[in-house]
Order: C-alpha cells, then sequence, then structure tokens
C-alpha cells in the first residue's frame, strides 16, 4: 500500500478503541496526526548510578535483574510485580560502587504481568528510566520505563540464564549504550484525553512517521513500552522521510531563514534528539504557517481586484445626509467615508473592514456609504447577524434618511396588513411620501406576504438599502442592481454566506464589513490580510465614560448597594441591563441551543447561537489539567425570582429577553424597555451587539469571570448611549488573584478596545478572539501566534508578495499552491474573500 500525508489511519492500526481516541483529537490522517503538535517536550533524563540517585527526581540507569517474583495484592483485587536491578556494571564505568534497587509494578490485569515478566527475566539487562523514590529504607522505582537490551554473542554463547535469544521476545536496543540514549532524549508533551494518554499519541504518531519514511508497521510494528518507543532503535529515517513529505516554503526562502526541511522539522518535532532541535523545528512550521496564510491572502487580495463592480461616484445624496445630521462628524468618521468613497469609485470591487469601538458611530459610516450608492442609481444591502439587530439598523436608517428631499420612491412594506404586528417592518404613509430613500426590511421571520413583496421589490432592481438578516444569503433573494453589501458583526458570518452575495448581482459588489469587536492590528494584518482596513477610536461628543465594577457575589454589603444604585437611576427615569449566561436552572449544558432562528431559510443566527452557548465561550480560559469544579452558571429565570424579591425593587417590572423568544415578543420586549414600562431588562447574550437604548445606564452582567474580554466589552458598551453618567457592574465569583479576576481587573482598568483586544488574545489567543469557528480543530494555523509572531508575519508576507509578483498563479510552486488552497478551505471563517 502507497503511505502518503492523506492516509487515514485507521489503514495503519488494528486497534480499533486508539483509532477512535485519535479521531476524538481530530486525528484521522497521517497529516493530521503529524500536524497535532506537543505543547512542550520534557527535558532531557540525566544517567545516574544508583548511589547517585536524588529522591523525587527523574534518573536513568543500566542493570541486570537479580530477581523477579509476582504476588497477587490481598487488599484488592490485581497483582504486585516486583524486580530486584543490580547497577554494579553501569555504576563502574561512573566509578561508583553497584547498589540494588526494586522496580515494582501495579496492575489487575494478568496479561500485563506475564508480558511485563517476560521483559524482566533474571539475568536480562535492562535500562531503566522513572523517578527515584524511598520505601522501607530502599530506593524505588514505581512504573518505570523499561527498554529491554540485547544480549551479546558471548553472553547467548555462555548460555547464561536469562539470556537465550527467544523468538518470542523482542528486544528493544540492541545495546546499553543506544537504549540509554534513548530514554534520556526529551519527549515531546500532547494534549491528552480519558481516552488516550500523551505516550500513546507520542506511539501513534511515530508509527505514522515510520510508515511515511517506508516501515512496514504491520510486519514490524511499534511495540509499545512505557514512553511510547519502538522495537528497535526508535529513530525515523529522515532522508526516507523526505522523499513522503515534500517541502512547502520556496527553497530560497527556507535558505534564507535558515529553515529546516519540512520532513526534517517533523521528525525533530516528534522525535527529538535535543531541545535546540526540537525549537527550531517549531520555528520552521511556525514560519511556514505565517507563509502559507499571508500567500493566501495576498491571493484573494489581487483575485477581488480583477473582478468587475459597479463605480458609485455620486456623492450627492451622501453629502445631504451629513449634511443633515444634527450633529458633527468626528475627524476618523470624515476620513473613513472618504476613503470608502474613493474605493466605491473605482471599477473593482472594494474590500474594506471597519472596526470601531462600541459606539464609534459605524453605522454612520455605513449609511453614508449605503447613500452613495443608492445616489449613483444602485443597490445596497446591509446584513445584521439578529432579528432584532436588523430591525433596529432598518428603524435608526429611516429615521436618518427621512429628512432628506423628496423623490419618487417604492414603498417598502406600505399598507402591509399581513405585518401590521410589527412596527419595524411597517413605513408610515408619511414618511414613505417624504423619505428621499426606500428602505426594506427582509428577514426570516416575517410573514409570507410581507416577505415576497420584500423580495419582488429587491428584485426590480430600483435603488434601495436593504437590511437584511441571514435571509439576504437566501437563493430566493436576489437583487441585480447591487453595488455595495455591508457585512454587520462579519465574523458571525461564513465566507460561504458572504461569497454568496456576489451572484445577487450582474457585477461583484464594494464590500464592507464592519466589527465592534476589538481586533489588534497585529491579527487584523493575519486574518484580514485582503481588506484595507480602517479603525474608528474617536467616541462622538457627548459619550460619557462608562464607570465599572468589579463586585464580589459573596459581598452581600456590596450588593444591596449596587442594587439600591440602580433603584435610583429607574427612579430617574433611567434603565438596566441584567445579564446572565442561562435561560434557566435546568439547561443541563448551560446552552441557549435554540438561538435566534429564522424560522423561513432554517438556519438558526451563529450571534445567539454563538452567544449564549456557555460551555464554548465560558470556559475557554480553563486549564484541564487541575481546574477545581465551579458553582452553577447564573440563569434568566433565577436571577429574575432574586432581583423581585428585593425591597430595592419593590414595584418595579421586570422583562425577559432570550434566543428562545419568538420575534413578536422580541418586539415588544425591547419596545416597552426603551418606554421606561419594564424598566429592567433581564437576558442572555442576545443583547450583546447592536441594541441601543439611550436611557439605558446600567448593566449587570452576572458570572462575568466567565466571560471573554472582548464580550464583556461589547456587553458594557449597551449604556452610555444617551450621553448619561453610566455604569458598568461585573459580578464575579472568581477566586482572589486567580486569572479570572485578572482578566475583569482589565476590563475595568480600561475603555480602550485595542488594549483590551491584546489582553484577550494574551489570556485565549486569536482563535477565540476573532470568532466561534476560529478556535479549535477549523483553524490551520496551530503554532503561529499573531502577536508574539507579528515580525514573523510581517517578514512572511514581504517574502510572499514578492514571490507573487514573480509567480502570480504560483505554477512553479504546486507544493505551496496546494497548501494555500487547502488554507483557504480550513480557514473560511477567517477570510472575508476566497
Amino acid at each position: 500500500m502507497s503511505i502518503t500525508l492523506q492516509t487515514p489511519i485507521s489503514s495503519l492500526m488494528t486497534n480499533k478503541r486508539r483509532v477512535g481516541a485519535l479521531k476524538s483529537l481530530g486525528i484521522v490522517s497521517i497529516n493530521d496526526a503529524l500536524t497535532y503538535y506537543p505543547f512542550r517536550v520534557t527535558d532531557p533524563v540525566p544517567l545516574r548510578a544508583l548511589r547517585e540517585a536524588k529522591i523525587g527526581e527523574k534518573m536513568a540507569f543500566a542493570g541486570v535483574v537479580r530477581d523477579l517474583r509476582a504476588v497477587p495484592m490481598n487488599a484488592r483485587r490485581g497483582y504486585r510485580l516486583e524486580a530486584v536491578v543490580d547497577d554494579s556494571d553501569f555504576a563502574a564505568t561512573r566509578g561508583m560502587p553497584g547498589a540494588v534497587t526494586r522496580l515494582v509494578f501495579f496492575s489487575y490485569k494478568k496479561q500485563y504481568v506475564d508480558w511485563m515478566s517476560m521483559r524482566l527475566r533474571v539475568g536480562s539487562t535492562v535500562v531503566v528510566s522513572g523517578d527515584a523514590t524511598e520505601f522501607n529504607g530502599q530506593i524505588q522505582f514505581t512504573h518505570p520505563e523499561i527498554v529491554t537490551v540485547a544480549p551479546t554473542a558471548d553472553e547467548v554463547d555462555a548460555n547464561l540464564p536469562g539470556v537465550a535469544r527467544m523468538s518470542a521476545l523482542r528486544y528493544d536496543a540492541d545495546d546499553i549504550t543506544s537504549g540509554l540514549k534513548r530514554v534520556s532524549r526529551p519527549r515531546p508533551v500532547y494534549h491528552a484525553t480519558s481516552r488516550i494518554s500523551s505516550e500513546h499519541i507520542h506511539e501513534s504518531i511515530l508509527l505514522c512517521l515510520r510508515a511515511l519514511a517506508g516501515v512496514d508497521t504491520l510486519t514490524t510494528p511499534v511495540i509499545p513500552v512505557a514512553g511510547g518507543e519502538s522495537a528497535d532503535d526508535g529513530r525515523v529515517d529522515v532522508e526516507a522521510l523526505g522523499l513522503a513529505i515534500p517541502d512547502i516554503v520556496p527553497e530560497a526562502v527556507r535558505s534564507a531563514k535558515g529553515l529546516m526541511h519540512r520532513a526534517a522539522a517533523f521528525a525533530a518535532i516528534h522525535d527529538p534528539n535535543d531541545v535546540n532541535d526540537f525549537k527550531r523545528a517549531i520555528e520552521t512550521l511556525r514560519y511556514e504557517e505565517a507563509f502559507v496564510s499571508q500567500t493566501a491572502l495576498l491571493q484573494a487580495r489581487g483575485a477581488a481586484r480583477k473582478a468587475d463592480a459597479q463605480p458609485c461616484e455620486n456623492t450627492a445624496l451622501r453629502d445631504q445626509f451629513i449634511d443633515s445630521l444634527p450633529f458633527a462628524l468626528t475627524g476618523g468618521q470624515r476620513a473613513v467615508i472618504d476613503d470608502i468613497a474613493a474605493d466605491m469609485s473605482r471599477d473593482w470591487p472594494m474590500q474594506r473592514l471597519l472596526q470601531g469601538e462600541v459606539g464609534s458611530g459605524k453605522t454612520v459610516v455605513a449609511v453614508a456609504a449605503m447613500l452613495q450608492a443608492v445616489g449613483s442609481g444602485h443597490q445596497a444591502v446591509l446584513v445584521a447577524p439578529t432579528q432584532v439587530l436588523a430591525e433596529q439598523h432598518a428603524e435608526t436608517i429611516r429615521s436618518m434618511v427621512g429628512a432628506l428631499d423628496n423623490r419618487p420612491v417604492l414603498a417598502s412594506s406600505i399598507d402591509d396588513a399581513d405585518n401590521v404586528d410589527s412596527a419595524a417592518n411597517v413605513i408610515d404613509s408619511d414618511n414613505a411620501e417624504q423619505s428621499a430613500v426606500l428602505v426594506i426590511l427582509l428577514t426570516g421571520g416575517m410573514k409570507l406576504a410581507a416577505r415576497r413583496r420584500a423580495l419582488a421589490q429587491a428584485a426590480s432592481g430600483e435603488p434601495c438599502i436593504i437590511v437584511a438578516t441571514h435571509a439576504a444569503f437566501s437563493k430566493t433573494f436576489q437583487a441585480p442592481n447591487l453595488a455595495l453589501a455591508v457585512i454587520d458583526e462579519q465574523h458571525r458570518f461564513g465566507v460561504e454566506q458572504r461569497e454568496s452575495l456576489r451572484d445577487k448581482a450582474d457585477k461583484a459588489p464594494h464590500v464592507l464589513v464592519m466589527t465592534a469587536t476589538p481586533i489588534p492590528r497585529t491579527a487584523a494584518m493575519t486574518w484580514f490580510g485582503d481588506l484595507d482596513i480602517s479603525w474608528l477610536t474617536e467616541l462622538p461628543g457627548g459619550r460619557k465614560p462608562i464607570r465599572t465594577f468589579i463586585v464580589p457575589e459573596a459581598d452581600s454589603r456590596t450588593m444591596g448597594s449596587m442594587f439600591a444604585h440602580i433603584r435610583k437611576r429607574i427612579d430617574a427615569g433611567e434603565r438596566a441591563y441584567v445579564v446572565c449566561p442561562r435561560i434557566d436552572a435546568d439547561d443541563a449544558n448551560d446552552n441557549d441551543a435554540d438561538g435566534d432562528t429564522e424560522t423561513t431559510t432554517g438556519t438558526v443566527s451563529a450571534a445567539s447561537a454563538r452567544s449564549e452557548r456557555a460551555s464554548e465561550l465560558f470556559d475557554s480560559y480553563d486549564d484541564a489539567e487541575g481546574a477545581t469544579p465551579r458553582p452553577p452558571l447564573h440563569s434568566v429565570e433565577e436571577i429574575r425570582a432574586r432581583l423581585a424579591s428585593l425591597p430595592q425593587f419593590n414595584g418595579i417590572a421586570f422583562a425577559t429577553l432570550t434566543g428562545r423568544d419568538d420575534d413578536a415578543t422580541k418586539q415588544r420586549v425591547m419596545a416597552d424597555f426603551a418606554a421606561g414600562i419594564t424598566p429592567i431588562l433581564i437576558a442572555t447574550t442576545v443583547i450583546e451587539v447592536g441594541v441601543d437604548v439611550p436611557q439605558a445606564s446600567c448593566i449587570v452582567i452576572f458570572d462575568a469571570d466567565r466571560y471573554g474580554l472582548s464580550q464583556l466589552h461589547q456587553l458594557r458598551g449597551r449604556v452610555g448611549r444617551g450621553g448619561t453618567n453610566s455604569w458598568a457592574f461585573l459580578i464575579s465569583r472568581a477566586e482572589a488573584g486567580s486569572p479570572a479576576e485578572q482578566r475583569l481587573q482589565v476590563i475595568q482598568g480600561t475603555l480602550d478596545g485595542a488594549q483590551i483586544a491584546e489582553a484577550d488574545l494574551e489570556f485565549r489567543g486569536a482563535g477565540d478572539v476573532l470568532g466561534d469557528a476560529q478556535s479549535g480543530g477549523k483553524s490551520s494555523l496551530k503554532l503561529l501566534r499573531v502577536v508574539k509572531d507579528a515580525k514573523m508575519i510581517a517578514d512572511a508576507r514581504e517574502r510572499a508578495e514578492a514571490l507573487l509578483a514573480e509567480d502570480p498563479t504560483l505554477a512553479d510552486h504546486v507544493q505551496l499552491a496546494g497548501a494555500v488552497l487547502d488554507f483557504t478551505r480550513g480557514n473560511e471563517s477567517f477570510l472575508t474573500s476566497s
């Protein structure tokens, strides 16, 4: 059988349980195995004679088995195997007198005891590696690693007891020197599970390496011993391995950077000679990831510029809109609007990422861009991740453009008797007559007649602004005159959905993606290198800083003072949010799985599903090893009952909002909250983005120590939007000095989203910060760190640009082209275009 990187590991292993355990780690093929990297490598094990042993420290030595016995354990089920080993010959090479020690093994399985007894026959030579302990005043090793050493020809000829070559026995090393070298060299340590240990993962990866190097693993299998070594000298033939693992990084780049061949790097990572080789191999594959990712991004950027787009040069309507605003734009908004205008005036698609602080005025910038498209005789679509946010955007845009000069328009939902229940879906007749711009709302939750009418208006090609949810990605939505697509909260949508907008019109639309999730510049350069990036860091005038407090939940006095303060603000006509991670206490998975469902298209909104998925969000920082059980997360129903019983809230009406509520309920709840009928809204993180109630001045976040920093920053941005003083209270059950408390102190200490994003990356890593699908196994990047490796990324980008200038299609670099294609497919949630 021909072995390649794509060969399933199931074809190499007969142990189906092992295959299943590896599959649970995402290891299905040989390539998966080789790219399942260890998170550290052990220090070399020192060679010591028994008289040099230090209790509690690891050591390795060679000795001869003098006695062996296996006895049943009386107090419990199982067996105890005990071997007495003498190191006199080995100790003499170190100028030390010999000594004896006991090797002890425990097992419930008689087969294991029999197998180990065969390896530790009296008279046999073994190499031992393990932690030295003391028992009854004598040195002892419990479950050490054992390497059996083949007897010499003289020993066999002398017919000494225990050294006869038996056909049933495979020796682990040919001599003591090779055995000592094997046990003393560094070992990779992998993230393991209860189903498979790090040693067995290592053994499986070595098997894959040997198979690629041409070793028939079915006839010469890796015989498991402690530490996962093989029956021969355990070394992988790197030269043979290089024939099966071609290099990806071009030779010129590899030589200039002093990188290892890819095959040598894999061997040095999974079967290292020393720590320096291991580190050099890691750096090699880290640079490879940087080079492949930057090449993919630059190719995507180049491909986008070859497409045809509708030039939108008429800015009259946009300028009229800016002049009509009751406030002055910030300098940052002006600059970004001008950049977008220049991009949209060209005949190739704009590809721009707009990153802005919470409340920095991204919506105004987006409306200005859409009015430039409409003023030029084309259509624009704004795609929002949730129904609530889409409706709010539609209402906001209608109010913004309502003051513009009259011109003939089509009514989006005028006299829509089938949809009168949704105020956000209806334009009253006065607005219809005065509005200069048609604004169409399209969601999966609309009634059928209203939805058909909206689809027909979009399909007509009439210049307009379309505000949509995931319904914009459905096959029924067509906008033949579409010139601009604005994606709000871009990380909530996959690339396939965004790319589907290109098929809605005759030409590729200009694309503006927006996010309020803080992304550091280094991260943005890594993941959005195919886009032009704009930042809005200046907040509009009148916004006051949000005062943030960490409140230990066990501190009843402070909790009572907080609730009393909130009551005072409510009595002053303001509003308060209370955020909980769960819907109800009976939710065993801590998961609001229903989310915000597009009922017509059958698509679950990624925003709600992700934002209320506690199992993914709240445990993202915890180390599985040594983690202590924590109390259950608070639920909306629990906190509602708790607050209703407090004297501070006598006479106050509460409302709840979760992703499970239907559209009508969501609209009613938000309307009552904004009107002050229910001034306290207890909700899940469904309010995380887009919800804008100017009177909201307080937000209380329960279990704040279980959220990511960027999400806390987003939630905090829901208050203080009306120019009033505002407060954020982070309710925590974190222990003093714990990493969770340190994260909250970051939020308390700054309102700067860039600083928060940098800290979030340090705590969590890039994947979790950039979006739900960007963590774990879906990412092709496993070693690259977007903050610490910023210089490496910049260097890789520069070299990739030079390479693509000479070979734009990578025709002369087939392996790199394949890796770029794999990266693009594997990271579709990162890339805005492909």
